[in-house]
């Protein structure tokens, strides 16, 4: 309260004095003094004494003006410092207002920091939460990637299979147990090591040998390959994958394996067994046939003379039965082929009205046999060329008419042939129908079955092996055709054959008919050397034969008058291809013909690359080919004439026999008519004598694993063959000879059983042929 009073004069004082200035101010000031004592002095006298004494009141107005000044300036200087102090508090008021303000603002930011603090620090907290709620997710989700690697390294490890990863630059990135045991090595001795620093170059394991072409071209592989593990032949089907990154480059190869083990040793147990009923064939028919042959020669003499008629139908009954038994084993032989899937389609170029012209004369002698009546029914343009497999194609038209003259009785086979067109694609349609017993309507679906065999009339099996009409089945669909049959009960059947045909143009030849020839004939093999005069000396040639290259040379260095050269590519000492360079090295035989004989005229193509070569002939010769190279190389003497089909004379009739599809018949009637049946005869009766010891030596060569020797006389017994026109035996030995140093030992084994069945087929059926054609 004093504080505020004496502010209160403080502040009045002051406003005076700025009003009228200190002089006046104190005028004023010593007025109001004089006045106030003048009210004092009288107030009090009046009060004290009942009257003013104005004496008294003038002497203490005169006291107060003396003491007035004095007054005024205490007072002045009083409130000067009253009015110093009341700045100074006013000045300290303002500093604490500020002050406080400051603090305020102060107390405000450190609140709004503390709140930001706590806001941050319950961030952070937070954060920690989600961060130790992060970290125990992750150790959570490590341990378990932990533990499915574990399990996922167990299975891959437990399993049979094997299985590596290489990187792009060839590195082993990782394996399973199973790899290391077929690699021998742990994975810490693969892994970040290439093939060829483990192992050295050309001594990488097959596993990994075709990982260089998944590498490089980007392709998956699959293959089998053996493995020794633990000491044990293990077989796995390797596949082999290309791996690509998201944007489809290459970083690297995955490789998996499974154990096949079981499964090959099944497969080799399996060709085991095939291999033994081949060879059980083949010794089966070897054992059979030899005295079957005498039942049918001896029989076929008892014909020839003089029989009552009970003697002659018994034997007409053993020659059938005989020959049935014959072709039961030529359907046994064909069905193990069929097993082995070695049926082979070798299609050549015949003319359509011969090779039906065959068909037509076979089914007429089959059917005389029985007093039936054969007929033939065309529709449509035969007389063209066509590609076709004729030894195939008349080996199922054969058994065909076969059975049906053996399932009737009365009446007739009728054989309808057709050509049509179906699109741009032109069809051979041959139905074979007969009156014979016919078939039931639910039997039909089972006709073409192995070793099936409709009954007959009274409820027995019907004669045959079930095996013909299987193995028909199967040549028709190798061809890419189609068979099938519709019958009756007591109607009769017919069988309903289709095969695509690609027509061929006749082909035009020129023919030599010049001056004899002087020819040096090389040729190590005597039967080709002999085939291969007769041919040229029917021709009115002069023939020099050499069997070795060494005598080549030296009759070319001999022999002033020589015209042509006819050079066997494999000779005993030096191959044709050497006698050639040699011969085309010296410029006096630069004007001598060289005309390479070879079995593989590709081959001996690519064996004189570089040398010049006049033409090559195919073994064993066809005349129409031989005289067409004569005719290129002597134009001044040739003429050119339409290549003729063949003649439907008694010839071409009678080649029809039965088990001439064992034979060339082109080569065999090209031969014939060329140097005559009995010409040909002497190069067969040689062949017989040459073969036992061709087969000597082939099992000698076997014993001694001399599988080169092998090859070799395989190669000569292929010329042998061709040369007197055993097309399956020439096609077997090629195969001998093609895989003597690749086959294993129990495969050149069974062959040399195939070898011997063939060859004494083949010369049955062409001792037929040849009787018949002479």
């Amino acid at each position: 309260m004093n504080s505020s009073l004496s502010s209160f004069w403080v502040i009045a004082l002051n406003r005076l004095i700025d009003r009228l200035g200190t002089g006046k101010a104190g005028a004023v000031i010593f007025v109001l003094i004089q006045l106030i004592a003048l009210a004092v002095a009288c107030t009090y006298y009046y009060i004290s004494l009942g009257e003013v004494p104005w004496l008294e009141v003038v002497g203490m107005l005169v006291f107060a003006a003396i003491l007035a000044p004095l007054f005024i300036i205490s007072i002045f200087d009083i409130n000067h410092q009253l009015s110093a102090s009341n700045h100074y508090i006013e000045s300290a008021t303002k500093q604490e207002k500020l002050l406080n303000q400051s603090l305020k603002e102060n107390i405000r930011r450190l609140n709004n920091e503390i709140d930001d603090r706590k806001l941050a620090f319950q961030a952070k907290r937070r954060a920690i939460e989600e961060l130790r709620r992060e970290i125990a997710e992750r150790k959570r989700t490590q341990q378990e990637l932990d533990e499915q690697e574990v399990l996922l390294r167990s299975i891959v490890d437990s399993s049979p299979d094997l299985f590596y990863y290489r990187d792009n630059s060839g590195r082993f990135a990782g394996c399973n147990r199973m790899f290391e045991e077929v690699m021998g090595l742990s994975s810490e001795q693969l892994i970040g090591r290439r093939a060829d620093d483990i192992f050295g170059k050309g001594l990488t394991p097959s596993v990994l040998n075709t990982d260089n072409e998944v590498q490089q071209n980007h392709v998956s592989v699959t293959l089998d390959v053996s493995c020794q593990v633990n000491k044990e032949l293990r077989w796995f089907e390797m596949r082999k994958v290309p791996f690509f990154n998201p944007t489809n480059e290459y970083i690297g190869l995955l490789g998996f394996g499974r154990d096949i083990t079981s499964r090959k040793r099944a497969e080799q147990d399996l060709e085991t067994a095939y291999k033994d009923k081949g060879k059980f064939i083949a010794t089966l028919s070897h054992e059979l046939r030899t005295p079957l042959n005498g039942i049918v020669g001896l029989t076929r003499m008892l014909l020839d003379t003089e029989l009552n008629d009970d003697q002659r139908s018994w034997c007409n009954t053993v020659f059938s039965s005989a020959e049935t038994l014959g072709n039961i084993f030529n359907d046994i032989i064909d069905l193990d082929k069929v097993d082995r899937e070695q049926l082979d389609i070798a299609c050549e170029s015949v003319n359509l009205a011969d090779f039906l012209n065959d068909i037509f004369n076979f089914g007429g002698l089959i059917a005389q046999q029985k007093d039936l009546e054969f007929k033939v029914h065309q529709d449509g343009v035969f007389d063209v060329h066509v590609e076709i497999d004729p030894t195939r194609l008349r080996q199922v038209l054969w058994n065909l008419i076969n059975n049906a003259v053996k399932f009737t009785q009365q009446g007739t086979v009728t054989l309808d042939c057709k050509r049509v067109y179906r699109g741009q694609t032109s069809y051979l349609e041959i139905s074979v129908t007969d009156t014979g017993i016919g078939i039931a309507k639910d039997e039909l679906s089972r006709i073409f079955d192995l070793y099936y065999k409709v009954p007959d009339l009274s409820g027995g099996n019907a004669l045959g092996s079930g095996i013909g009409l299987a193995v028909s089945r199967a040549l028709i669909l190798a061809m890419e055709g189609d068979i099938h049959v519709d019958s009756n009960v007591g109607e009769g059947s017919t069988f309903n054959i289709e095969i695509p045909l690609v027509l061929t143009e006749q082909p035009v030849q020129q023919v030599y008919d010049g001056r004899p020839l002087n020819i040096l004939l090389v040729e190590d093999v005597p039967l080709n050397a002999d085939i291969a005069i007769n041919l040229l000396e029917q021709r009115g040639h002069d023939v020099i034969w050499a069997e070795t290259g060494e005598d080549a040379l030296s009759f070319i260095e001999t022999e002033d008058d020589l015209d042509l050269v006819l050079l066997d590519m494999q000779l005993p000492d030096i191959n044709g291809d050497q006698v050639a360079r040699i011969v085309r090295s010296r410029e006096e035989f630069d004007h001598l013909p060289l005309v390479a004989l070879t079995a593989n005229v590709r081959r001996a193509e690519e064996d004189l690359a570089g040398v010049t070569m006049q033409g090559s002939l195919a073994k064993p010769i066809n005349t129409r080919k031989l005289d067409g190279v004569l005719a290129e190389l002597f134009p001044h003497s040739t003429k050119e004439v339409e290549v003729e089909d063949k003649s439907h004379d008694k010839k071409s009739t009678l080649i029809a026999t039965q088990g001439s599809e064992l034979l060339d018949i082109e080569t065999l009637e090209d031969f014939v008519e060329s140097m005559g049946a009995q010409s040909f005869l002497r190069g067969v009766q040689l062949f017989e004598k040459l073969w036992p010891n061709y087969l000597k030596e082939l099992e000698q060569a076997l014993e001694h694993k001399q599988y080169s020797e092998y090859k070799s006389v395989a190669h000569k017994l292929k010329g042998a063959a061709g040369s007197v026109a055993l097309k399956v035996v020439q096609q077997l030995a090629k195969r001998m000879e093609d895989n003597a140093e690749t086959a294993e030992d129990s495969q050149l084994a069974q062959w040399l059983i195939e070898l011997v069945s063939d060859i004494e087929k083949g010369l049955k059926a062409l001792h037929q042929v040849l009787d018949v054609a002479d």
